[in-house]
């Protein structure tokens, strides 16, 4: 008989599921915002930066978080990194200046240097292996719709009222989280009291050998969410689109559907043949994208790459988990996300020196998109399914 709900989906897979929805939607909202807001203080120059530096942090601060994730346990952590979106969206408003600016969000970014390595840890302990596909595509559609609803609800807020009204309700909505966490049970067992020791990182706790393989084609992929973070909100404007969160949310709105379907292909079929397919899908996206002339189009090009990212996010998260050893399973998760930050920080960087804020750029900024999904595709055909699990 069928069952309505998978198994896997208890009162605590449920609550962090809401928890991940208010997380992602507090530092999304302010996003389509930023590249406006970094102007008006005087840094259009730096438009760049707004996402390099947040995913600098988030990169270097992963085998901190990933080795606390294994040592005092997956809820403290996902803890304090609600708790840095919930100081730092405060914080926003004091800011006037432009070197201020940047150091917050360079000091933003430990949120999801930390949240989502507890999260992913989380989910994987209480799920068991052949529904880590499915579990995950389910805990990300949550995180999917945070990141719908928060830039869609951001640009409302902004339109309304000011930026400042904004920032506090990135705030409000962080705090929410943090609380709906608290109400979780522990998962990891054999806890330590954090130490001084914890924050000590030997070279072979910083990257997990085992996951190198899904790791590299993370970073392929989503430097195209690099280039689309740091130049559709312009591109939106420059194609006469008020709402510059527009984009991000029908994108966001497209993935959430095909991230459960996704999952449960990546259990019966595989990872690696799930990911081809994603990549493929990026490739498509930003060539239409980068052709776009009007609305229509552009949100067409949203809808095909919020279906690669979709169907890219749960597989590789699953793919990740089966390659790592339990005991190391938050140093593994780490890794992937440091090759997720480094995907998208570079690509954000290398977006913002091509674009200029020139008009004519904006072809070959999303070309360069099209260029890296390629190289994960022929990456993805070069490898040995031997040696890969579940393909």
């Amino acid at each position: 008989m069928y069952r309505l709900l998978p198994t896997f989906f208890t009162l605590n897979f449920f609550t962090l599921c809401l928890s991940s929805f208010l997380f992602f939607a507090s530092f999304n909202m302010i996003i389509p915002e930023l590249p406006s807001y970094l102007t008006s203080l005087g840094g259009e120059d730096y438009k760049g930066l707004i996402i390099s530096l947040f995913t600098l942090t988030a990169g270097l601060s992963r085998p901190f978080s990933g080795k606390l994730a294994d040592k005092i346990g997956r809820i403290p952590v996902m803890i304090f990194g609600a708790v840095v979106c919930f100081v730092v969206s405060l914080l926003y408003p004091l800011i006037t200046s432009v070197i201020g600016f940047l150091f917050l969000r360079f000091v933003h970014g430990f949120s999801t240097g930390f949240t989502p390595t507890g999260t992913s840890a989380f989910v994987a302990d209480i799920i068991p292996f052949n529904k880590r596909g499915e579990a995950m595509g389910i805990q990300s559609l949550f995180g999917s719709l945070g990141m719908a609803a928060g830039p869609a609800l951001g640009g409302y807020i902004a339109a309304e009222w000011d930026i400042n009204a904004l920032f506090y309700c990135s705030a409000f909505t962080a705090i929410l989280s943090i609380l709906i966490l608290m109400r979780l049970k522990e998962t990891l067992k054999d806890k330590e009291k954090l130490s001084f020791d914890h924050f000590k990182l030997t070279r072979h706790e910083i990257i997990e050998k085992r996951v190198i393989t899904p790791s590299i084609v993370l970073f392929l992929t989503v430097f195209s969410f690099g280039i689309v973070l740091t130049v559709i909100p312009d591109y939106s404007e420059y194609l006469g689109i008020k709402n510059k969160g527009l984009f991000f949310a029908v994108f966001t709105l497209a993935s959430l559907g095909i991230r459960i379907i996704a999952g449960k292909a990546s259990d019966k079929y595989g990872r690696v043949s799930v990911m081809k397919a994603a990549t493929l899908s990026m490739a498509i996206a930003m060539i239409t994208i980068a052709m776009a002339e009007n609305k229509e189009m552009l949100l067409f090009g949203a809808v095909i790459f919020g279906a690669s990212v979709g169907m890219n996010s749960p597989t590789i998260s699953a793919w990740t988990i089966d390659l790592s050893l339990d005991k190391y399973r938050g140093r593994a998760l780490a890794t992937m996300y440091i090759a997720l930050e480094a995907g998208i920080g570079i690509g954000a960087l290398v977006s913002g020196f091509v674009y200029d804020n020139k008009p004519e750029n904006f072809f070959l900024v999303f070309c360069l998109g099209a260029i890296t999904s390629f190289l994960a595709i022929f990456y993805l055909f070069t490898l040995s399914n031997k040696s890969i699990v579940q393909d």
